[in-house]
């Protein structure tokens, strides 16, 4: 069965090169892709839309007139990858300064080979022995593409690359184009932006040696006026880098659309010695006619297919449970295994100990660093404890953040010089803690060892891998002057080292990635960890946006949310048992709250609703998300629907700030289900109204619609449908 929102008519795939024409075809799913070679020898994008007929053919490519003796050829001609150089005014991809003094870089087309679903194009510079091999290759059900850039020195002397992006998505002119993103801070990530392009750049960056949650490296772009969420063109894209990061959205001078992405040029350059190569990030960029919510499909079932781990049919998310808020730094092996069993009442299905496990840490002053099971409040190791989760049903998972150090630590005593630093210099602390340079042989060596021997001698599940600070004082001294900025790749390269060794020889553990909340999300990250924390805010009717607008972007299956105490320490809000638990059912469950503290109806709640949310956690995790009736925008309702990849369940969440003057809740008209097939419809939790029968077709569901009963402050109301033979 094809998912839900991809279409079954179009799934094959294939890459042709016109001998005759110089241009190449790419066609996957509903999305073609044409780029040639023109007679310049530049790569010149042609079309990327919706698919074409295979017999449609392009002529011989051509660059663009200039437009004036100002703006020449090389501006208006629309490029897959450029150098700087030639009078070049537009974002470049690469820019580079020789040890000459040379920066000019023009770019030719060698050579080209296609395997499968993937093409390489070699280009060169015109006199010097610079060669980029970019790089294309097309997933076969989304028809997302992944785009990225080698490039190699193979003159005689070392050269800087200043900047390199992994290439450049071009649309046609036009002036009604509208860009989507994400913006955010801590406890206040995803949120939703949107506005026309303008004539000029907008750029899309972080500058914190992470990705960071001030922007997010998504975009998505349609025409503004003529889409909703389930029709229009959309063209979108995401950068799978965790380091510094920026996307530029250019309109250009004939208002035509680039958007150029990969590492941040900023504080940016990278010493390439001769027979040197520097890889870009992975760029990935994709095609929906049907709206953003099909866009966000498609990047969905291609993130669970192709980047997650054991993809393309990942683990589902356990139900968690995570002691932090119980008992913050004050972890002790009795006050564990009393968590653990109340967790296990409940049908929790993975345990994890935060932080304060390790050596002298009783507050976030001291002991990062120092990964040694602290002997007082664990005398025995961490045995005793896992051997007790694991009597209960549960697996074990363990908090960890091993980037970091904290100045009061055995580590920074005995290797002060193993932090980002400047010599001579202050050392900025965040957190009360210091960055660790992985960009270091010893320290990379130093965090794989710590973990593969902490892994090796414990029964460990799960590491909920934590990063609480953004860069400052980037350097490297360590290395000569010329090859400290090296650090914004290093640093990122043996992270992802570490996470890739750590799964080869740990295959059954999973990992989160957190940062202070939704910090370190990307598509880059993505591909080592299972599951990521979108936010420190948990206050469930704030979550409502939050997740609404990471889905846009990354799929509800590795979304986690946990259930906390109410009120929160966000907003001092009171929300009951139940809405917490709905708005956290709508991606991949935890509970958080302190369950010392409740009392034995709270228990059977939590026990009725984690038992209902495994029957619909499938669907949840791995379906199609469709935004019913979005929370953005001040909206008093949200309502999101999930349905199966059979299409044999859809299970909807709905959500009441406010009722006011007796109007009702307005009539939820369902989405993607089979319109002749027969459903039963149940309530999870809520009430259905009376007026509507219990069976019906999909068409029935998704034309006349559902009306449930939510009056008053903060209510909320699930309820699934399932199909049945009739």
């Amino acid at each position: 069965m094809i998912p839900a929102g991809i279409n079954a008519q179009t799934k094959s795939s294939s890459i042709r090169f016109d001998k005759q024409t110089q241009v190449f075809h790419i066609d996957a799913a509903d999305m073609s892709y044409v780029l040639g070679i023109n007679e310049q020898k530049e790569i010149q994008a042609l079309y990327w839309g919706k698919r074409l007929n295979a017999a449609d053919t392009f002529g011989v490519p051509h660059s663009a007139p200039g437009l004036s003796g100002f703006d020449s050829s090389i501006n208006t001609t629309q490029q897959e990858f450029t150098g700087w150089g030639g009078g070049q005014y537009v974002e470049p991809d690469l820019k580079i300064t020789f040890p000459d003094g040379n920066r000019d870089l023009v770019l030719q087309y060698v050579s080209h080979i296609i395997e499968g679903d993937k093409l390489t194009i070699v280009l060169k510079d015109i006199s010097r022995d610079v060669f980029v091999q970019l790089e294309y290759q097309v997933d076969t059900t989304t028809g997302i593409l992944k785009r990225s850039a080698q490039v190699q020195n193979k003159t005689s002397a070392p050269l800087t690359i200043e900047q390199i992006a992994s290439g450049t998505w071009n649309l046609p002119r036009g002036t009604d184009y509208r860009l989507r993103y994400l913006t955010g801070r801590w406890a206040g990530e995803w949120s939703l932006h949107e506005q026309i392009i303008q004539p000029g750049k907008t750029t899309l960056e972080s500058r914190r040696g992470s990705t960071g949650a001030q922007n997010n490296p998504w975009f998505a772009i349609d025409r503004n006026g003529s889409n909703d969420q389930d029709h229009g063109d959309v063209w979108f894209g995401a950068l799978g880098w965790s380091g510094s990061w920026q996307i530029n959205v250019e309109q250009d001078e004939v208002q035509q659309i680039r958007v150029t992405g990969g590492p941040n040029s900023f504080d940016f350059g990278y010493r390439l010695a001769p027979g040197e190569h520097l890889q870009s990030p992975d760029f990935y960029g994709g095609y929906s006619h049907d709206g953003i919510g099909g866009a966000s499909r498609l990047l969905h079932r291609f993130e669970i297919s192709t980047i997650l781990p054991h993809g393309p049919d990942p683990k589902l998310r356990p139900v968690l449970y995570n002691s932090w808020e119980a008992t913050e730094f004050k972890v002790d092996e009795a006050g564990q295994e009393a968590l653990a069993e109340k967790a296990a009442s409940i049908g929790v299905e993975r345990f994890v100990m935060d932080d304060g496990w390790f050596g002298q840490r009783s507050t976030d002053h001291a002991a990062l660093g120092d990964w040694y099971v602290n002997p007082v409040k664990f005398p025995h190791g961490l045995k005793p404890l896992i051997d007790k989760v694991h009597s209960l049903g549960m697996d074990f998972g363990l908090w960890v953040e091993p980037e970091m150090v904290n100045p009061d630590s055995d580590l920074y005593r005995k290797h002060p010089d193993w932090a980002l630093n400047f010599t001579g210099r202050p050392r900025s602390e965040g957190r009360n803690q210091l960055m660790l340079n992985l960009a270091r042989p010893d320290v990379r060596e130093y965090v794989f060892q710590f973990l593969d021997k902490m892994l090796n001698e414990n029964d460990i599940a799960f590491l909920k891998w934590d990063y609480n600070r953004n860069w400052s004082e980037p350097g490297w001294p360590a290395v000569a002057p010329e090859d400290q900025k090296k650090v914004y790749i290093a640093y990122v390269q043996n992270l992802y080292s570490i996470l890739e060794e750590l799964r080869a020889k740990h295959p059954r553990v999973e990992i989160e990635s957190c940062s202070g909340g939704g910090s370190r999300i990307d598509l880059g990250i993505m591909r080592y960890t299972d599951e990521v924390w979108p936010s420190d805010n948990t206050d469930a009717f704030d979550r409502l946006l939050i997740q609404d607008g990471f889905t846009y972007a990354y799929a509800p299956a590795v979304m986690m949310a946990w259930v906390t105490d109410s009120p929160t320490w966000v907003n001092q809000r009171t929300l009951s048992l139940e809405y917490r638990f709905l708005s956290s059912m709508q991606g991949s469950l935890g509970i958080g709250a302190n369950l010392n503290n409740w009392k034995p109806e709270d228990f059977a709640t939590a026990k009725k609703m984690v038992a209902q949310y495994k029957q619909i956690r499938e669907t949840v995790q791995r379906g199609s998300l469709y935004r019913l009736i979005s929370p953005q925008n001040g909206s008093e309702q949200s309502v999101t629907e999930t349905v199966s990849k059979d299409q044999s369940q859809a299970v909807t969440f709905a959500f009441l700030h406010s009722s006011q003057m007796l109007y009702p809740f307005p009539r939820i008209y369902l989405r993607g289900l089979r319109p002749e097939g027969i459903y039963k419809i149940s309530a999870i939790d809520g009430k259905l109204s009376g007026d509507i029968p219990s069976v019906a077709s999909g068409a029935f569901w998704m034309q006349h619609g559902v009306d449930i009963e939510l009056r008053g402050d903060f209510q909320a109301a699930a309820f699934s449908l399932e199909a049945v033979d009739r």
